[in-house]
């Protein structure tokens, strides 16, 4: 059972059929450029690490492990990990019908 406090966690759940799980890993100075459909409907974990999200404008906004995010339709250029160690972002969105 959760307790208050507790940090949400993806990995540890088991998702209903009807959600997506992704796992995006940054490594350690690395650089992933940001395309707004990669992010469309997901609720982004940080589960492990830091990043950076870098605007358009060139400002940049740290999140640390823990963090939850939304990243669509934001005016984003990249997302940079200048941690020492690997960052684990892991997504969660409703499945595609197809």
């Amino acid at each position: 059972m959760d307790r208050p406090g507790d940090r949400l966690c993806f990995l540890a759940r088991r998702l209903v059929p009807a959600f997506d799980l992704r796992v995006v890993v940054l490594a350690p100075g690395g650089e992933r450029a940001y395309e707004e459909a990669e992010w469309r409907d997901a609720l982004v974990v940080l589960e492990r690490g830091e990043i950076d999200l870098e605007s358009l404008a060139g400002s940049r906004h740290h999140f640390r492990s823990g963090a939850v995010l939304w990243l669509s339709g934001l005016p984003l250029r990249a997302l940079h990990n200048y941690g020492p160690a690997p960052a684990l972002l892991v997504a969660v969105s409703r499945r595609r019908l197809e």
